[in-house]
């Protein structure tokens, strides 16, 4: 594989006839196959292949042999056969037809707005104070140690980098409105580019030092980037005595997502190791792709999809009834706590080869271990997860390499069946989870919306969230780098990370570091007894070593008997609030009316009855922000965007201006 710096060069030209040698040196470069022949019979999850990878195959595929495959062409259980007999097909019926219903659309002005993705839409909500588990911010945070640092040149490399970084990547650039659409500053525009924050403690005595990395550590930790008012990104240097140092970054997450935040860290790395460097120019950036695939809606495979989510809406069940010590809603949490843990870089490997040879992604055993371990905590074994997926649709042979939030969300059911083996449980969810992938034109966050609409509530269906990001080195190009230049040697065995994300009261995420597998809970603390989430992690971090030392797959796995809740007391996603009282009638007062006017002008849609439901017209979170802006301006008042997702009706709203002395 190539480093960031540079790109691989295209293939030559393939046998009309037969795609199959360029399909195989797209494996090889992306499994590490060097010259090895690779059976047309052997899947691509057995050779270590995984759905991250997946998407970057699909990018080289059209890059190399021009040909446009969606996701779900690319399962990880294609051999180079099949593959190659789709690539045939898609050949020999011309350009017209495309498996992914829209091309590249590049914008004519790459500064003018343009809108949010769904899931970035709930990001900007959540910092609105939206939803319940909000923050002020959505962000991720990390800190690295450094060794072998140049003190004197270590400021000067950093900026330059991230300037050059900047024009590169325009998204480094990004502003949100208070409206909720997105633009990109100029290069030289005020305050455009981050600029970063240097602490010299290079002669600091070891409490001056400690005190100030921990203070900087807890800010950035509790008070993330806000796009709104500044760069999205926020970098900060400590230096150290003896040429050490600690790198801090804090990235908002409605400008970053997991896979850009993996690229950002590499480039800019790269940069700042070489003066000189030069990355290899993009053909789009992210308003490129979020123009594109603003083109599905109204298309045949997007209508396909939506009918196909639709359908299974009212027999998904409801989230993992984990117990609770307090009602979400009544939480107001700084920072989420932490649980971490990594798997060896020897067992890490050996699961890898485990996982291969029971024809399953690293990532589905991981996610039955979750499952599992939820099961066991909950006293049920059906429950409805969200997946966080980097699903990043192949609109062009750059996709991959672009920053911007382009990851969405998909809703997953865990059904765990009673008597079963590790290995039968995790093939049942492998196939499931290319069942659902394959109908990945609808996000989870469309999909969530819609499932609220149904059930009647405001409150999120699905806060338990399942991550990986296994396979990313291979996914990017290369490894993350180790040495920096000024910036000297990286030691990723010295890391602190922090992540705050709106409506999720747990996260289990997996990535690969150093060649090792983390292992993370990321929770609201104050929602669970600590003992619980001690033994919950404590038994998923002992069945994954039964399943990389072997002896877990072929073992019975014990499971609650009940398929649903059966405890008492307060339980995510079963509150018992009971059904609200609405408002019926005509509207009666003048705040009524100008309420409904309004929602008339969003919604396109008579707005007669003061019970009428602002997301049963059709509106979303984000029109709801904008509504609420506009009616603060016309009446006064200023009502929190909870209270109007409180009581989302005509009466409701108006009442909460009236309470606020709105006129």
């Amino acid at each position: 594989m190539t480093t960031s710096a540079t790109e691989a060069a295209p293939a030559a030209a393939p046998d009309a006839e037969d795609p199959t040698p360029v399909l195989s040196g797209i494996w090889a470069d992306l499994l590490d196959l060097g010259d090895r022949p690779v059976d047309p019979a052997t899947t691509f999850l057995r050779l270590g292949g995984d759905s991250v990878l997946a998407v970057r195959m699909a990018a080289l595929v059209r890059k190399r042999l021009g040909v446009v495959l969606a996701l779900s062409d690319v399962g990880v259980e294609s051999t180079i056969g099949q593959l190659s007999d789709l690539v045939r097909r898609r050949s020999a019926a011309g350009s017209t037809a495309r498996a992914l219903p829209v091309e590249l659309r590049r914008r004519a002005d790459p500064e003018a707005p343009f809108p949010l993705l769904p899931l970035q839409q709930g990001y900007f909500v959540g910092q609105q104070d939206g939803w319940e588990l909000s923050y002020d911010s959505a962000h991720f945070y990390g800190d690295v140690g450094l060794t072998d640092v140049d003190g004197d040149e270590a400021e000067d490399a950093l900026n330059d980098a991230l300037r050059r970084l900047a024009e590169h990547q325009p998204m480094l650039r990004a502003r949100v409105t208070a409206d909720g659409d997105q633009h990109v500053l100029p290069l030289d525009a005020p305050g455009a580019v981050p600029v970063p924050t240097v602490y010299d403690l290079r002669d600091a005595d070891a409490d001056t030092a400690g005190d100030t990395l921990e203070r900087v550590r807890a800010e950035m930790s509790a008070t993330g980037p806000d796009p709104t008012r500044g760069p999205g990104l926020d970098i900060r240097l400590s230096l150290l005595p003896d040429g050490a140092a600690r790198l801090h970054t804090s990235m908002s997450l409605l400008v970053f997502d997991g896979w850009s935040a993996t690229l950002l860290n590499r480039e800019l790395l790269a940069l700042s190791a070489d003066w000189n460097a030069v990355l290899a120019p993009l053909d789009m950036d992210f308003g490129d792709y979020v123009a594109s695939v603003a083109g599905l809606p109204g298309t045949e495979a997007w209508d396909a999809d939506r009918a196909w989510w639709w359908e299974r809406l009212d027999a998904l069940p409801e989230p993992p009834a984990l117990p609770l010590v307090r009602d979400p809603r009544e939480v107001r949490a700084t920072t989420m706590g932490t649980r971490e843990t990594r798997l060896t870089a020897d067992r890490w490997a050996t699961l890898r080869d485990r996982c291969a040879a029971h024809d399953v992604t690293p990532s589905t055993a991981m996610f039955t271990a979750f499952a599992v371990v939820l099961a066991r905590w909950t006293g049920h074994r059906r429950m409805l997860l969200n997946s966080l997926q980097l699903n990043r649709l192949p609109v062009h042979p750059d996709v991959h390499r672009v920053v911007g939030a382009c990851a969405s969300t998909m809703l997953l059911p865990a059904e765990l069946a009673e008597g079963a083996t590790f290995a039968e449980l995790a093939a049942t969810a492998q196939r499931r989870f290319g069942e659902h992938a394959a109908h990945n034109l609808i996000t989870g966050v469309e999909v969530s919306r819609e499932l609220g609409r149904r059930r009647g509530t405001h409150r999120p269906v699905a806060p338990v969230v399942f991550q990986s990001t296994l396979g990313m080195d291979a996914a990017v190009g290369a490894a993350h780098p180790e040495s920096a230049g000024p910036l000297g040697e990286v030691d990723f065995g010295d890391f602190h990370h922090q992540l705050r994300t709106p409506q999720v009261a747990l996260e289990v995420r997996f990535y690969e570091l150093r060649s090792e597998m983390a292992i993370v809970f990321s929770l609201v603390d104050e929602l669970f007894e600590a003992e619980q989430v001690e033994a919950a992690f404590t038994d998923l971090v002992e069945l994954i070593g039964t399943l990389a030392d072997g002896e877990g797959w072929d073992r019975v796995v014990e499971l609650p008997a009940a398929t649903g809740p059966t405890g008492d007391g307060l339980l995510l996603g079963r509150y018992g609030d009971g059904d609200a009282v609405v408002a019926e009638g005509p509207l009666s007062t003048p705040l009524e009316e100008a309420v409904a006017e309004l929602w008339e002008e969003l919604l396109d849609v008579p707005v007669l009855d003061r019970s009428a439901n602002f997301f049963a017209l059709g509106g979303d979170s984000l029109l709801a922000v904008r509504a609420l802006a506009r009616l603060t301006k016309r009446l006064g008042g200023g009502v929190a965007v909870r209270d109007f997702l409180e009581s989302p009706t005509v009466a409701g709203v108006a009442a909460a201006f009236a309470a606020r002395g709105a006129s």
